[in-house]
This record gives C-alpha cells, structure tokens and sequence, in this order.
C-alpha cells in the first residue's frame, strides 16, 4: 500500500461520561461520511474525574461543585447539549437522578474489546447507555449487560472488571496522552501528527479533512 491510498489515521482521546465526546464523534462521522475519506479510528483513554468514588456523583451535584455553576447555568447546559445531540442524531436525556461515574473499569472493558476489534461498538453502546439511557455505569453487572448487548461474552466482561487484568495497560495508555499533553477531551490526533480539542462542528471537521486530504496528495 502506498503512502497516498493508506487511511488516514485518527486517534480519539475520550472519556465515556464526556458529551462533548460523543458531539464530536458524531460531527466527525459526519463529516468523515460526507467526504468519503478512508479512515481508520482509534479510540484511547482519558479519565476526567480519576478521583471519582465507586458508587459515582449526582452528576447536577458534581457540575456544580467542581465548577461553580448554578442552577439556572446547569439547565442553560442541559438544553444545549440535548438541541446539538437532536441535530447529529444523538438523544441526550437528563434527569436530576443523572449520576457522573469513576470511568476506570469502563476503559478496561474497551480495552478488552479492543483486542477483539470490538472497541467502537462498545464505546458507543456506552455513550448511549449513559447519556441517553441513564445506566449505572458504576455497577460491574450493568458494564457487562451493555458488553453482552454487542454480542460480547457477559461473563468474560465480569471477569475482566473482577480481576482488573487491564488495569496496568490503561493506566500506561492514559499516562502517555497525559504525556502528550493531553489535558482535556475530546482531543482528536490526525495522522500521529495534528491535534485538534473540543467539538469542531461538522463544517470544521469537513473543512480539516479536505486540508488532510489536499497534504496526503
């Protein structure tokens, strides 16, 4: 394969209770669709809150808490993260009973289904089942529920979160984007060589791919 049909590379550093996250997946997927550019993605672990407890947070309780916001500033938040999700097909459901979650075991399930190519089907189910379904990601039988759903092995997913066998290649995949000067998410790297954070917006996703494309020539 030469350098001009080889894929372009794109590796997403991301957190599962992160709705940026998923916004910027779903305008990148757009984007990517509406190009037509061959591609091969690459999800990768980052915890926002690594110091979250077990049994996780009133998510409208951590908000305000680690970021000072009211109210009024939360709902403000809720409401434009539900009209963005209804423009790229992706239905955000808050409630008061919504719960941020320590996400550690979920990025060693990915990491478990990663070596069976299954990682995206799975970091999307995830997505789905927190921000739209509103699952207790902190409860092991729910993560292994969710892996079964995909067609993964439910008891294997219980075992890998039981004995925490991924526990030291995450936390060496997370020390490494942290080394990278990853400190945010989502933080998209094209090509091992161009960064990009935050949610671009379809238009801007479109508009970096079609420059990528124009270099690769």
């Amino acid at each position: 394969m030469t350098p001009e049909t080889q894929p372009l590379r794109i590796d997403i550093v991301s957190d599962v209770v992160c709705p940026w996250c998923i916004v910027g997946y779903r305008q990148l997927a757009t984007a990517l669709k509406a190009t037509g550019i061959a591609h091969e993605i690459h999800w990768h672990p980052f915890e926002l809150n690594p110091d979250m407890p077990a049994e996780g947070q009133n998510l409208r309780e951590h908000i305000m808490q680690k970021y000072g916001s009211t109210l009024e500033q939360s709902d403000k938040s809720r409401a434009q993260l539900a009209q963005i999700g209804s423009e790229i097909g992706f239905d955000f459901q808050f409630s008061d009973a919504t719960r941020m979650h320590n996400t550690f075991n979920l990025h060693q399930l990915l990491h478990w289904a990663g070596l069976q190519d299954r990682k995206q089907d799975l970091k999307l189910a995830l997505f789905a089942a927190h921000f739209t379904h509103g699952k207790n990601l902190s409860d092991t039988e729910v993560l292994a529920d969710v892996a079964a759903g995909i067609g993964l092995d439910r008891a294997e997913a219980l075992a890998v979160l039981s004995d925490q066998r991924f526990a030291a290649d995450v936390r060496a995949e997370e020390r490494f984007w942290v080394s990278q000067g990853i400190s945010g998410v989502p933080a998209v790297v094209f090509n091992q060589r161009h960064l990009v954070t935050g949610a671009q917006g379809v238009e801007n996703y479109t508009s970096i791919l079609h420059q990528l494309s124009q270099m690769q020539e």
